[in-house]
């Protein structure tokens, strides 16, 4: 076996050579790579003993893509163009022998040779799309030549990867190997030689195209029927462009096509601010202060208070990770109340064909519903799904901590309230932890987790863990009102009723932060959510909100009743103004005695987007969040905030930390003390510093 570089080596075995990548923990492309592929496939048709080469990875996976790590960063030689040029233009057949996953970069090489197969458990895909970029090495004029245009678009535009099968079916892969593939594909080439079959060069096959050159109209069509799902994204639609042009010109124009548009992307904030959120996401699981060899408990049994719609939803997530439940309801209607509705929203995922049945039925058989407490006695974790009233949940505490078996966990699910209390009425405090899952919870992934004053450090990595066992993006938070989430979201929702007071409607409030790409505004989530929630949380603080209440008292509680801050059609969940609701604010406003006035879309986004990010850095200063991405992550994951923005905090640096600054100044002197600036925003801007820095 001879060396090529650190990360490839190159032996003949018999008359195959094979090239072996091996750069844990998935075969990034380094630079490296690069060069160790390019320098095994001139040393192999450079061996005279050698009729065919075998392209094969070591340790769990094929190449899964480019090394993130080198974006932004001079480019280092060979590029990736340059190495599949080289194995497509090598006179010795090449195939490519995949498992685990061929993605991105790992798949346009694969494209490069002339063969492919793959183990039956193997994924092929280009993702880049989800960095904000697209396929930069042939994948979008290489793709299309394989599997048509139609199936192209598909998997460019949406990034997901098909499984062996699959690659199998459309040509993908020529063969799926049971047993060991590199065996496997060594008799694969050693039969392409015997067999005298060509060398398939991607690059020439023009067959595939023809569908889309006789029906140009394919590619529009396409445009409408993705338009909702990538609102707001440039990346599907220069991934369309490339694709187009692998269709309309040659294919060295295409490459040089593909690189235009992969550079636009590249250099763009949507991709800086995805690639971002691709490493905060990473980052959320690190809690500083928690060391990685912190010993962890085993979860294998959850126990859930409560069968109501956040009780089910936090099953579900539990039970698809093969973890059995005993959810705990007060009474027997509303236990088999809450069972039929988890039984029915995955009956309609099967429906849909996202689940099988077996699978549904083995979820289903790991489901126990009781109405005795006591049936969580022996649980690992016990996740309280109550309604928030802070002496019904000490109640709840103060049994469970008598109930459950020593060194069990105790979670609450609350959105807001202090778990340091809830905490304090138990034996255990140090066992005790916020797991804040954000509604749906089956379908929502963030995790926002809350550790209080004495939750351990074991319990913290504990629920770190379980978060991504369950299929959760997790971030540690402290204890305050609101915790990160619902905090910053008061602020934004204080500002949108101010704003409707002096003179905005909900529907231009509505719209602005739609258009910057929320996937609703604050009065249409009000709705959804119902609007008697929020009138009951006032009404026990002893608060008020003139139009809010008034919209209540009129039974106006949103979608479920037909109207609220809208009026509802029947059957239809979109939202059309309504003059009476109009009426409510006018008069309202006058009563306050404030004269309305014509606002800007600008001033909209300015007053309810800037507090968030003054909000933010309040958290910071306080030491609630860790780091500034962290409550990036929570807001791109639990509320929706436009991943392409990179969260509220990357948002502020984006835009310039001295703008917020100076208009946060501004609104300060027209509306009060609500706009102060923070310390460390302020701090930050004198230092020509921003939230990265931190």
């Amino acid at each position: 076996m001879t060396a090529i570089t650190e990360k490839v080596s190159y032996e003949a075995e018999g008359d195959v050579g094979v090239i072996t990548v091996d750069n844990p923990p998935v075969n990034a492309l380094a630079a490296a790579v690069r060069a160790g592929i390019k320098g095994g496939i001139e040393a192999a048709n450079a061996d005279d003993s050698v009729s065919s080469i075998v392209l094969v990875c070591a340790g769990r996976t094929f190449i899964a893509g480019a090394d993130i790590t080198e974006f932004g960063k001079p480019p280092q030689e060979p590029n990736l163009n340059a190495v599949i040029s080289a194995i497509e233009e090598s006179s010795k057949p090449v195939v490519a022998a995949i498992h685990g996953t061929a993605l991105g970069g790992g798949l346009e090489t694969a494209l490069g040779c002339h063969y492919r197969v793959c183990s039956p458990a193997a994924q092929v895909g280009l993702p880049e799309v989800k960095l904000g970029i697209l396929p930069g090495a042939g994948g979008t004029q290489r793709l299309p030549r394989v599997v048509g245009v139609p199936m192209a678009l598909q998997m460019i535009t949406s990034g997901a990867p098909i499984k062996a099968q699959k690659a199998l079916e459309v040509g993908l892969v020529s063969e799926i190997v049971d047993g060991d593939l590199k065996e496997g594909a060594i008799a694969f080439a050693k039969s392409v030689v015997a067999e005298g079959r060509p060398l398939v060069k991607i690059s020439e096959q023009n067959d595939k195209l023809q569908e889309a050159k006789d029906n140009p109209a394919i590619f529009d069509d396409f445009r409408k029927s993705i338009a909702r799902r990538t609102r707001g994204f440039q990346a599907p639609e220069n991934c369309i462009k490339a694709i187009e042009g692998a269709v309309k010109l040659p294919f060295p124009e295409g490459l040089k096509r593909e690189r235009e548009l992969f550079m636009e992307l590249m250099t763009g904030e949507q991709s800086i601010s995805q690639r971002y959120m691709f490493f905060a996401e990473r980052q959320a699981m690190k809690i500083p202060d928690v060391p990685r060899e912190t010993k962890t408990f085993d979860i294998n049994s959850c126990g859930i208070i409560g069968a109501g719609t956040m009780g089910g939803g936090i099953a579900m997530n539990f039970l698809q990770a093969g973890i059995p439940v005993t959810i705990v309801e007060t009474s027997q209607e509303g236990l088999d109340k809450g069972l039929e509705i988890i039984r029915k929203n995955y009956a309609a995922t099967v429906s849909k064909g996202r689940m099988s049945q077996a699978a549904m039925d083995q979820c289903m058989g790991l489901l126990t519903g009781t109405t005795n407490l006591e049936d969580v006695a022996d649980v690992d974790i016990v996740i309280e799904a109550i309604f928030e009233n802070m002496e019904v949940k000490k109640e709840l505490f103060e049994k469970l901590d008598g109930i459950c078996k020593d060194g069990a966990i105790l979670a609450t699910n609350t959105s807001t309230l202090d778990i340091d209390e809830i905490g304090s009425v138990t034996k255990r405090p140090e066992f005790v932890i916020g797991l804040h899952f954000f509604s749906p919870a089956n379908v929502m992934r963030l995790l926002e987790e809350v550790r209080t004053k004495k939750t351990s450090k074991e319990v913290m990595a504990t629920c770190m863990n379980l978060a991504k066992r369950i299929g959760k993006v997790p971030a540690m938070v402290g204890v305050c009102e609101g915790f990160v989430g619902n905090r910053i979201l008061h602020r934004r929702s204080e500002q949108a009723t101010a704003l409707i007071m002096e003179g905005a409607l909900p529907q231009d409030v509505d719209r602005v932060l739609f258009d910057f790409g929320l996937p609703m505004g604050p009065f249409a989530m009000s709705d959804l959510a119902g609007n008697d929630v929020g009138w009951r949380i006032r009404q026990g603080k002893g608060e008020t909100s003139p139009v809010a209440d008034k919209i209540c008292e009129m039974g106006r509680f949103g979608q479920k009743t037909g109207s609220g801050y809208y009026l509802y059609e029947e059957g239809s969940r979109t939202p059309k103004p309504d003059p009476v609701v109009e009426e409510i604010i006018v008069n309202a406003s006058k009563e306050a005695g404030i004269e309305r006035r014509e606002i800007s879309d600008e001033e909209i986004l300015e007053r309810c987007i800037y507090p968030m990010i003054n909000e933010g850095a309040k958290i910071l200063e306080e030491g609630i969040a860790a780091r500034p991405s962290d409550i990036d992550v929570i807001w791109v994951y639990g509320y929706g905030w436009p991943v392409y923005r990179g969260g509220p905090m990357r948002y502020g640096d984006a835009t310039g930390l001295q703008k917020v600054y100076d208009k946060l100044c501004e609104y300060q002197k027209t509306h009060g003390d609500f706009f102060k600036p923070a310390k460390l925003l302020e701090k930050l801007v004198k230092e020509g510093k921003g939230f990265v820095d931190l």
